[in-house]
């Protein structure tokens, strides 16, 4: 007897105990798979055909081996262009052996493994949410921590930020904006830097300049020119 099956896209004329290579099935080695898929069977001459399968038809084959097909190359080159491609393609196959042809609704001698799938599909989901809790639960102290110590390292920084740059002398301030090229918002940048007066801004030295040229949106050129108009001032 031998039957016509479909697996994989492809037909297949098989009989009982023939090797056959197929497009990879998901089973073990020594699984026994079933082949619905029963297009025609017969013996002799005499064949039955189905529309497109045979009703209560069933094959039934053993993984032999797993493996691959020899490797395909497809090249393709355009003329003048200097275009190509090269692609290659290994197919998985399973190994089966044919073990019983069944008509009529018959019931294999062997049945097909049973696959925990379901089971294992059923268990992940909660298995999942465990582990995530429990990576959570682990994480939890470790992030408090690094918090606290980033917490600690920004807070001196966040202290000499604030800090001015000079410390401003007691008594009332000067108009800064007098001086030219100093407008409301310099004069206030540099008020809050500590640099109220024109005695002070007379008084910076080259390292001052550079300090404030470093830490404020002001060139050295500025502040240089800034110091000798305050120079004059000051004498007044």
């Amino acid at each position: 007897m031998f039957a016509v099956i479909k697996t994989g896209g492809k037909q297949y004329r098989v009989a009982a105990n023939d090797l056959l290579k197929i497009e990879k099935l998901e089973a073990n080695v020594g699984d026994i798979v079933e082949i619905g898929q029963v297009l025609a069977h017969g013996e002799g001459e005499n064949v039955t055909f189905g529309a497109p399968f045979v009703d209560g038809a069933l094959v039934t084959a053993e993984v032999v081996e797993q493996g691959k097909n020899r490797t395909v190359i497809a090249f393709k080159k355009r003329r003048r262009q200097n275009s190509r491609r090269k692609i290659g393609h290994r197919q998985l196959l399973t190994t089966v052996r044919i073990s019983e042809i069944l008509l009529g609704g018959a019931k294999p001698s062997k049945k097909a493994a049973a696959k925990p799938k379901a089971k294992a599909e059923a268990k992940a989901p909660e298995a999942k949410a465990e582990a995530a809790a429990e990576a959570k639960a682990e994480a939890a102290p470790k992030e408090a921590k690094a918090k606290k110590e980033a917490k600690a390292e920004a807070a001196p920084s966040e202290e000499a930020k604030a800090a001015p740059l000079f410390k401003a002398p007691k008594g009332e301030p000067d108009d800064l904006t007098v001086i030219k090229g100093i407008g409301p918002v310099a004069a206030k940048d540099l008020a809050e830097q500590g640099i109220v007066t024109f005695a002070q801004l007379a008084k910076l030295t080259d390292k001052d300049v550079a300090k404030i040229d470093e830490h404020m949106p002001f060139s050295a050129d500025q502040i240089k020119d800034w110091r000798e108009q305050a120079k004059e001032l000051a004498k007044k």
